[in-house]
């Protein structure tokens, strides 16, 4: 009879590795027949919600269903956008694990839920055992603002807690799983039939990872852009040949760059080191200029930095900023500015290495969402990328990761890249169903991989792509394809806003509202409808327009138009990449 094997990535130290084997090589008799003789119907249920934005709620989600299976209990996975707030009712044991999005916002696919438990609230739930993940970023003040509003939530209709919520940055892998290693048994803890089965399948996690990411190859590199153009923006092909990975159109690819030497440069003569300063850092003993280079945020200030800057500089107008609590005036404050800027304008705040260094933020990947279908190029990855550059407090900016693939990756260069995928943002199943994309800027590049996808398939369906950028001349990216699509009879509808061609500014919620008879008639075709682009302004606006165009063509009134719309988003029929 085989031992049971422990896992390599369970979330146990050597030492209780070791100690575990041992006793399951004394005692696997005794836990198969254990096993053998549990009733099923025993199983203790543990209900695990998420809502995700980018994937990461959903990844961890899928963790704690292995873990739970692990420990002997039946995890249901389930988005919020799947449940109703009754479905609460029938839960005894709850993991909710979530994201914080924009301004302290729910995601897209937790909203409905949590707007529905505000408006007509909790059933009474002092029979729910939960615990609560909250995922965010320390560099916006509603810090994981979604985890902590669902968490008094439930304890105000009587939950009981049975864990502490854990907040995680954007370094989210460890402490999650501690939360995961140490709520799971105690959700297992005296469970009728709880058998640590440490055989089961473990999740098909692949190879290369956030944590572990693939060294890819960048293929080409184009500027879509003319060069009277006021933006820059660039198609890259990257290579994943050899790899084993794949993806699908909806998916993003996820970029580690590194920082900019000649900003790296700048800033150690800014605080006074040399760079070869030896700090350790995650364990490791490396100079100054390779960590600042590789391994930190040398762009974004941090808070701590900020007021760091403050306390050294005495500056009353950013102490006094500081003091106030108001983000608003901080916001316009540090618009612009980056650390190196904040040096320049206090130059007598020197730092010393491990000083400075604990200032900063881990270095982040940049996800891009992918413009190719993974069906129709496999072996490559096509990417939509505009470069950031400006002119800011007498000095030249630039992006961190744009302009990392624009300027300083060579045929040589490793391009760190893992896959995150966006389930939520497919074509649909349906071939024969009518799409509806509204991609400006940068946010055609998921609905080219859509038509690429519906091509490959010989899809029935009809599309529509609305596309919007300033000067048609110099901004129609991919306008040889997308014309070709609309001769071909692949694109159905092309409807283009360049916003200043001419006087009066047109935008793509403008082409909707012209459209509107025809746009409300694939909806009621079963059409679906998708956006990508900017979450603050573009996503909103587009989103008033298809509100009025249900409103107006439906004749509905308000409160109709917004059930109509909420019902598209719990058909998964309305589905955003938004950023």
């Amino acid at each position: 009879m085989k031992i049971p094997q422990i896992p390599t990535h369970a979330p146990y130290s050597d030492r209780q590795r070791a100690w575990l084997s041992g006793f399951f090589a004394g005692m696997h008799t005794h836990i198969i027949q254990s096993a053998g003789s549990a009733n099923s119907a025993d199983v203790r249920l543990v209900h695990i919600l998420y809502g995700s934005q980018t994937g990461n709620a959903e990844s961890v989600a899928n963790d704690a269903a292995n873990l739970a299976k692990n420990h002997g209990l039946k995890p249901i996975v389930k988005s919020m956008a799947e449940i109703d707030v009754d479905a609460f009712a029938g839960m005894d044991y709850l993991l909710l694990i979530t994201s914080t999005y924009g301004e302290g916002e729910m995601p897209d696919n937790a909203q409905l839920l949590w707007e529905a438990a505000c408006s007509t609230g909790l059933p009474n739930l002092e029979h729910l055992h939960y615990s609560v993940l909250a995922l965010g970023d320390t560099g916006y003040d509603l810090f994981c603002q979604a985890g902590k509003d669902w968490d008094e939530k439930l304890a105000a209709h009587g939950a009981i807690r049975l864990y502490e919520r854990v907040d995680c940055d954007v370094d989210f892998e460890e402490p999650a799983q501690n939360w995961l290693a140490a709520v799971i048994p105690q959700m297992a803890e005296g469970a009728s039939g709880t058998v640590i089965d440490l055989t089961a399948p473990q999740s098909d996690k692949p190879l290369y990872h956030r944590k572990n990411p693939f060294p890819a190859k960048l293929l080409v590199n184009r500027i879509l852009t003319a060069d009277a153009s006021s933006k820059e923006t660039r198609h890259y092909e990257i290579s994943i040949a050899g790899s084993g990975l794949s993806y699908e159109a909806g998916d993003a690819l996820c970029i580690v760059p590194t920082n900019d030497p000649q900003l790296v440069t700048d800033i150690l003569t800014a605080i006074g080191c040399k760079g070869d300063e030896m700090e350790p850092v995650n364990g490791e003993l490396m100079s100054l200029q390779v960590a600042l280079q590789n391994l930190f945020e040398i762009k974004l200030p941090s808070k701590e930095f900020v007021q760091e800057i403050a306390k050294r500089s005495g500056d009353q107008e950013l102490n006094g900023i500081l003091a106030s609590g108001d983000k608003e005036p901080l916001s316009d404050y540090l618009w612009g500015r980056d650390i190196l800027d904040l040096l320049l304008q206090f130059p007598n705040s020197e730092f010393a290495a491990a000083e400075f260094l604990a200032l900063l933020k881990p270095l982040q990947h940049r996800a891009y969402s992918i413009s190719s279908s993974g069906k129709l190029h496999p072996e490559t990855v096509h990417l939509t990328v505009a470069s950031v550059r400006y002119d800011s407090h007498n000095r030249h900016h630039k992006g961190v990761c744009s302009t990392f693939l624009a300027d300083l990756v060579e045929a040589d260069t490793d391009v760190r890249c893992f896959f995150t995928p966006n389930k939520a943002f497919r074509v649909p199943d349906d071939d024969s169903l009518p799409i509806i994309m509204v991609g400006p800027g940068t946010g055609v590049a998921p609905f080219r991989a859509f038509l690429q996808e519906r091509q490959f398939r010989n899809a029935p369906g009809k599309n529509w792509l609305f596309f919007g950028e300033r000067n048609s001349a110099t901004d129609f990216f991919y306008q040889d394809e997308l014309l070709a699509m609309q001769a071909s009879g692949l694109l159905t509808h092309l409807d283009l806003a360049f916003s200043r061609d001419q006087e009066e500014k047109i935008y793509v919620q403008d082409r909707m509202l012209d459209s509107a008879a025809e746009l409300f008639a694939w909806l009621e075709a079963g059409g679906h409808f998708y956006v990508c682009g900017d979450a603050y302004r573009m996503a909103k606006d587009v989103d008033k327009a298809l509100h009025e165009v249900i409103a107006t063509q439906g004749q509905l009134s308000e409160q109709q138009a917004a059930d109509y719309v909420n019902q598209l988003k719990k058909d998964k029929r309305y589905v955003r990449d938004v950023y």
